[in-house]
């Protein structure tokens, strides 16, 4: 069964005209900032007009100033209706072979990076042995059909402004810019879609409970209770060189992020599903199950 992201909240907000209603929340690990969380909950909510936050304990107004937010409940206030954003949530549990060109990905990001890029752990191995490390992509391989599908609007039917607006929004091999649109090859498997992770980290960054935030001087967010001791740290430069062709696409991990806040924050979050099943667990059924299907 998957777990539950609200469990280790110390951080909820509520729409001030509903006060028994909760909106949402994160863990505060001690480095999210007023100002990062009026940001993030500007991902979160959607209102026609500024939103006042303050701390239902005390009434302290939330500023955007960068002095670490206090744990505890806060209301939000608007002049407009509070809507929660009913974005799509891209959910990934396992990746699999799709392309057949997971090899040489792998291999570039094993020579591109040479660490694990969050953790700062090296491989001072002289030997091929990478078993601490895992290439990881940071928009999921195992929907490499959504990104194939969204690239080139085959799930678009007829001409419309709106759908066609829609089409670019979605667009994900856009942000890719050192494979050519050549037919037949999946830009999916671009080295800019690709980071090197301690494993244990890979697993948190696929479940969205790692993410970095390119707008923030490239910052860790731990969404969970911070075991690996990562969060604030700031994403390796040696796979975001700006004169490296194949450095990590910022757009990518700006959507990796969006995504992660929205799973994270929104509601009671969107369920975790663990990776290892247990032998005879019917691991589909599960992920229904979880997600009310």
């Amino acid at each position: 069964m998957p777990f539950d992201r609200s469990e280790d909240r110390n951080v909820r907000f509520f729409d001030k005209t509903k006060p028994d209603t909760v909106l949402g929340g994160l863990v505060q690990n001690g480095l999210v900032t007023e100002k990062k969380f009026l940001s993030m909950l500007g991902i979160v909510l959607v209102t026609e007009a500024p939103i006042y936050v303050y701390a239902k304990a005390t009434g302290n107004a939330v500023s955007i100033v960068d002095k670490p937010l206090q744990i505890g409940d806060y209301m939000v206030r608007c002049a407009s209706e509070i809507q929660v954003n009913n974005e799509p949530w891209i959910q990934r549990i396992i990746s699999y072979n799709v392309s057949g060109r997971e090899g040489a990905f792998r291999d570039g990001i094993r020579s591109r990076d040479g660490k694990c890029v969050i953790s700062g752990m090296v491989k001072r191995s002289k030997s091929d042995n990478w078993t601490m490390f895992e290439a990881a992509h940071v928009f999921p391989l195992e929907k490499e059909g959504l990104w194939t599908q969204c690239n080139h609007g085959r799930w678009i039917t007829g001409i419309d402004e709106e759908k066609e607006r829609l089409r670019i929004q979605y667009n994900y091999g856009r942000w890719i810019t050192d494979i050519d649109d050549s037919v037949g090859i999946s830009k999916i498997n671009s080295l800019q879609n690709g980071l090197l992770f301690r494993a244990d980290i890979h697993g948190a960054f696929d479940q969205y409970l790692i993410s970095v935030n390119p707008d923030d001087s490239y910052k860790v967010v731990v969404f969970d209770v911070d075991n690996s001791g990562v969060d604030g740290r700031s994403l390796d430069p040696v796979c975001r060189n700006p004169e490296d062709p194949h450095r990590v696409s910022d757009e990518l991990l700006r959507w990796h992020f969006r995504q992660s806040v929205l799973a994270n924050m929104r509601g009671a979050g969107q369920p975790v599903f663990e990776h290892d099943f247990l032998p005879g667990t019917d691991m589909m059924r599960e992920v229904r199950v979880g997600v009310g299907g």
